[in-house]
């Protein structure tokens, strides 16, 4: 009698490719790492084993790890305002005082707007009385031209009486 456990003699290997060296599993954790690269070592594990690789993810990670394919982080915080310089800085003539009537006071800004290929720009004017934008324009670039047309579209919507 050979003693052997029964499962042994029963067990039969999967037809399954396997990534054997380090060096085709840091190609092949690359080419995941293009197409998507916000993937971590999960889930480029998922990827391989769905691409027919048996690979554990502890392998994985330390792959990763040592050859500096981990994730690229995603920006949170954007600055966009530097404080800090020489130019004028003008005063805010109506500090927090709420108009009683519309077209009095007109508040303007700028922000930036993220889209696929960069950003874009976005300069609104609004009434402080009703707090609706009453005058916008978006471009590529942020210059005097943007905030030009943000106000004269805000003019040409409202075409104030004090104006005339």
């Amino acid at each position: 009698m050979i003693d052997l456990p029964r499962s042994s003699y029963y067990y039969r290997p999967g037809h399954t490719t396997c990534a054997t060296s380090d060096a085709s599993l840091v190609e092949l954790i690359g080419q995941i790492q293009d197409e998507f690269a916000f993937h971590g070592y999960r889930r480029v594990t998922r990827e391989l084993r769905k691409r027919g690789h048996v690979v554990n993810h502890k392998r994985v990670a330390r792959v990763m790890r040592e050859h500096g394919l981990g994730i690229k982080q995603r920006r949170r915080f954007v600055r966009t305002t530097d404080s800090n310089h020489d130019l004028p800085i003008f005063p805010n003539l109506y500090e927090n005082v709420i108009p009683a009537k519309p077209d009095v006071v007109w508040v303007g800004d700028i922000t930036y707007i993220r889209i696929a290929v960069g950003f874009c720009y976005l300069a609104a004017i609004l009434d402080a009385c009703s707090r609706k934008v009453i005058g916008y324009a978006i471009s590529r670039r942020i210059d005097s031209q943007l905030t030009l047309a943000a106000l004269h579209a805000a003019v040409t919507s409202r075409n104030p009486s004090c104006w005339r």
